[in-house]
């Protein structure tokens, strides 16, 4: 969920690190620091708060080019001074992504008194206790895998010791490869300015990095390792004249649905109907794009499809035949909770199948088959193109002989969505003084409003909560009150009078309503009428676009802070 940025090099390693680490902010932050080499002494710089208050105290003119920097997201711990990374103990300074889950017991065994709270101190302390033993860091380093329980990926400098290294188990780390020069990163976007060249790092495996040379380790036994290309232009990771990247990503939805759509094309997707039973599991909004195939897998299939959230599916007890297929989807492809998941579906003896962003992600190699959607570098917190391309995708799947045919005309109706732009920011104008916001839907409209909701509460910080509509009158009808925008989704044609009844409950109660639809609905449900003249199996990305955009402008109106919400993360690495 943090962020790691390592640098060793013939260039100067501070403005490397932290314009490294300004490149991932998207990933969420409360504090950052940085260690560099200078004159052979280790110094540390940290800050609360915004990477912008490390930067003024930085001086990026020093002649160090050896460093490593963190963005660190709290998990134990307050946001605090002390707690920020990096953290130095003896002859060990480190950072530290992901949670060491005994780090209690190894605190222990050291009898180390903590200055701060946080488990990365305690690790600190531990690697230089066995340093001070082993005299090797390497060795060190080897026997870690056998006593440290959880996650982490951690980069770390040695005192007298011109080398830069790392190690990782279930949380993600790269190493970037230069001419002269060589990087350690969370994400392929830290470094895309220098490089597009790296290794992807495997549990377990640990490195060595200079800055003409890297050598990487499991078990003690030097690997070789393939290096990667990233794909994409650097100019994707970039906000351009945009106000914000979840704006830029809107727009972007055009390309990146192109892109996923044309990459499969000619391609014989994997065969659904082979399957008893399907189960799709994701977090956050990679749940909700589940939740919207979920009634087209079920008609097209005629099998029974269960969608579940990562953090429950993992604990459990599941029962599956041995011809069930598990979909897992993730945009970075280290969700922490949903490559769990997928492990436990292996245990299982199932097929298993990933929808996933990212290039040779932790997910894409654990999977049995792994398809990519080409939505590019997504920067903005809340995802925006990434979800309609893992939707477009899954579509794409379940509708499989005849994909383009039915797909002809996306790019055009995106297009037409994108224009109405200055009509839903108008609209914003109308909610976004609210406190409350409710969506109702029923079926598939029900998963749109989900994940409508789910955008709107997390840029904008109201409290927003979708309804299945025929529930309304189960006790949550007592909400509304005189001006409480409803937003109400009716495409389905075979219970759209049954959500238009719905509506009409909450108006008599002084709701204000938007409602969008491709029916022919009364006029007077509505104070806001948006009509969607779209029959497609692909109408659920075009209702969720309408919804990116409402919500980014509500949250515009409202002056938060839209690429990076507070206390939200991009990659949530850890449980």
């Amino acid at each position: 969920m943090c962020g790691i940025v390592g640098y060793i090099g013939k260039n100067r390693a501070i403005p490397v690190v932290l314009s490294g680490l300004k490149n991932l902010e998207y990933r969420g932050y409360d504090s950052a620091g940085i260690a560099y080499v200078l004159n052979n002494k280790i110094k540390i710089k940290k800050e609360k708060g915004k990477l912008d208050n490390l930067v003024d105290k930085v001086n990026s003119d020093i002649d160090s080019f050896l460093a490593i920097g963190h963005t660190r997201w709290a998990t134990h711990g307050e946001p605090s001074v002390v707690n920020a990374h990096p953290h130095c103990v003896g002859s060990i300074t480190l950072v530290h992504n992901g949670i060491i889950e005994n780090y209690d017991e190894l605190r222990e065994e050291i009898d180390y008194q903590a200055v701060g709270e946080t488990d990365s101190e305690v690790l600190a302390a531990y690697i230089d206790y066995l340093y001070k033993q082993e005299k090797d860091i390497l060795k060190v380093l080897n026997k870690l895998k056998s006593i440290l329980k959880g996650s982490y990926a951690i980069g770390l400098i040695v005192n007298n010791d011109d080398s830069l290294y790392c190690l990782r188990k279930d949380s993600p780390l790269i190493i970037g490869l230069g001419n002269g020069e060589n990087f350690i990163a969370s994400d392929v976007p830290a470094i895309l300015e220098y490089t597009n060249k790296y290794y992807i790092l495997d549990n377990g495996e640990y490195a060595k990095v200079l800055k003409d040379d890297v050598k990487v380790y499991l078990d003690g036994k030097e690997v070789k390792k393939k290096v990667n290309t990233f794909e994409f232009d650097i100019t994707s990771a970039q906000k351009n004249n945009y106000k914000h990247f979840m704006l830029k990503e809107i727009h972007d939805q055009r390309e990146a649905l192109y892109n996923t759509l044309k990459s499969y094309e000619g391609v014989v997707l994997p065969d659904l109907r082979k399957y008893d039973g399907i189960t799709i599991v994701g977090c956050g909004s990679a749940y909700y794009v589940g939740m919207c195939v979920k009634d087209d897998y079920e008609k097209v299939l005629n099998v029974k499809v269960d969608v579940e959230i990562a953090s429950e599916f993992r604990y459990k007890r599941v029962i599956l035949s041995k011809k069930h297929l598990v979909i897992v989807i993730s945009q970075s492809g280290e969700t922490a909770d949903t490559l769990a998941s997928l492990m436990k579906a292996k245990t299982l003896g199932v097929d298993t199948l990933a929808i996933v962003n990212v290039v040779g992600s932790s997910i894409a190699r654990e999977a049995k088959e792994v398809l990519y959607i080409k939505a590019g570098v997504e920067k903005a917190v809340a995802t925006t193109k990434a979800f309609t391309c893992q939707l477009l995708l899954l579509l794409m799947l379940v509708y499989n002989k005849n994909n383009y045919q039915k797909f002809t005309d996306l790019i055009k109706d995106v297009e037409i969505t994108l224009a109405k732009e200055e009509y839903l920011s108008s609209l914003a104008k109308s909610i976004y003084k609210y406190n409350d916001v409710f969506f109702l839907g029923r079926l598939r409209d029900y998963a749109m409003c989900l994940e409508g909701s789910l955008k709107l509460k997390e840029v904008s910080y109201i409290h927003s909560e979708a309804y299945a509509a025929g529930e309304l009158k189960h006790g949550t009808i007592s909400l509304i009150e005189e001006g409480t925008p409803v937003i109400a989704i009716i495409t389905d044609k075979e219970i759209a009078d049954k959500t238009v009844s719905n509506v009409k409950e909450v108006k008599a109660r002084g709701a204000y309503t938007i409602v969008i639809t491709n029916q022919v609905v009364p006029n007077d449900i509505a104070d806001v009428l948006i009509n969607i003249d779209i029959e497609a199996v692909y109408l659920p990305i075009i209702v969720i676009i309408y919804l990116q955009i409402i919500a980014y402008y509500v949250a515009l109106e409202r002056g938060c802070d839209i690429d990076k919400p507070r206390n939200l993360a991009k990659s949530v690495t850890v449980e």
